[in-house]
């Protein structure tokens, strides 16, 4: 092959690859644009509906009426921001964070994080698998969208637990349930509480708990928001410093469920024989969530401008909504009802575990560090 020809080959198959993806992207860039602009109606934004939550909804209400129409032309397009352009969402959602959050929450706020978060996720697989019977892949999604952040840890967790489609819809509907309800009850708890003197809460102390207990970033803003500044400030914090913790999170999961496999694997057969390790078990490292250390690390430094950050922030905003839009389109309503109730339930008894355990924890932990 000459070496004029072998620039034009590039450029022949690149161009067939757009041709392939301009279809689903633009319906996926319109359902995104559409839940960007629903996302700041006030009606909307007061109640912690994000556009990630948003974008789904929409993506599924088309995914269940127009879309199979037009899958045939859109199925490459949309394959590619559930996938490529999820993981570029995640890597760049370390602008967000910096490492010097971590400093302002101090240890206790640290060890609240993370022991609220390990609690909740190893709480999620025991009554998934051994009370409500779910799918383990099911049990991991629920597991790590109520524990860490929501939708964005249920699309970060989904390449490594190698979910379903309808398993990510349906934890992300728990987080949109149990975080809405949230927003509310929160505040209304503050408020009681102040209002019988039962124990002395300050905003700053408030803050800390939304921000290590409720699901999503929006919706910890919106409880916090509704105290005040000093607690919403304080929560979202305690909130980015629980984000940063997802990438440590998705290489202990990876590890473990490599482990999982080997030891599945190894398992005696009826016959007595022993069947050896797959070759799918080793570890899969999430590359995405190594570049979302390492993007938070650079910002973490100050040498970014400010402009490229918010800018950053932006295009982040933009992938990760339009990778919950191809989401909610390749969603089937049939597949999220054939789970059943028993998802909410666990997400449920999670829920009351965050409200009532977390504070516990928010209680006692200040106490010994």
């Amino acid at each position: 092959m000459s070496t004029s020809a072998f620039p034009l080959s590039v450029w022949a198959r690149a161009g067939q690859h757009l041709q392939q993806w301009l279809p689903g992207l633009l319906l996926c860039g319109a359902i995104a644009a559409a839940s960007l602009w629903a996302a700041t109606l006030p009606a909307l934004a007061e109640r912690g509906l994000s556009a990630l939550t948003l974008a789904i909804v929409l993506g599924m209400v088309l995914g269940n009426t127009v879309y199979p129409r037009l899958a045939a032309s859109c199925a490459s397009g949309v394959g590619l921001s559930k996938a490529r352009l999820l993981r570029a969402g995640i890597v760049l959602y370390g602008l967000r964070l910096t490492f010097q959050d971590m400093g302002q929450l101090g240890w206790a706020g640290i060890a609240t994080d993370a022991l609220v978060l390990s609690s909740t996720f190893v709480l999620a697989q025991w009554l998934g698998r051994r009370v409500f019977g779910l799918d383990p892949r099911t049990s991991l999604l629920v597991g790590a969208g109520s524990a860490i952040c929501g939708a964005a840890a249920v699309l970060a967790t989904e390449p490594v637990a190698k979910g379903r489609a309808s398993d990510v819809a349906v934890a992300v509907a728990t987080v949109v349930v149990f975080g809405t309800v949230a927003t509310f009850l929160y505040p209304a708890l503050f408020n009681w509480n102040a209002a019988h003197g039962w124990f002395e809460v300050s905003a700053q102390q408030y803050g800390l708990y939304v921000g290590s207990t409720v699901h999503e970033v929006a919706q910890v803003v919106a409880a916090g928001e509704a105290v005040g500044r000093d607690a919403a400030d304080m929560a979202v914090i305690a909130k980015m410093v629980r984000v940063m913790m997802l990438a440590p999170f998705l290489l202990v999961l990876s590890w473990w469920l490599a482990r999982s496999e080997r030891r599945a694997d190894h398992q005696p057969m009826d016959s007595g024989s022993v069947k050896a390790a797959a070759p799918h078990s080793r570890i899969t490292i999430p590359w995405f969530a190594l570049g979302f250390v390492l993007v938070a690390g650079i910002h973490s430094l100050g040498v970014l401008p400010a402009a490229l950050v918010q800018a950053g922030v932006q295009l982040d905003t933009l992938l990760l909504t339009l990778a919950m839009a191809a989401l909610g389109l390749t969603t089937h309503i049939a597949a999220v009802r054939a789970a059943g109730t028993r998802p909410l339930l666990l997400a449920l008894v999670l829920f009351g575990w965050l409200l009532g355990a977390g504070w516990l924890l928010n209680l006692w932990l200040p106490q010994w560090l």
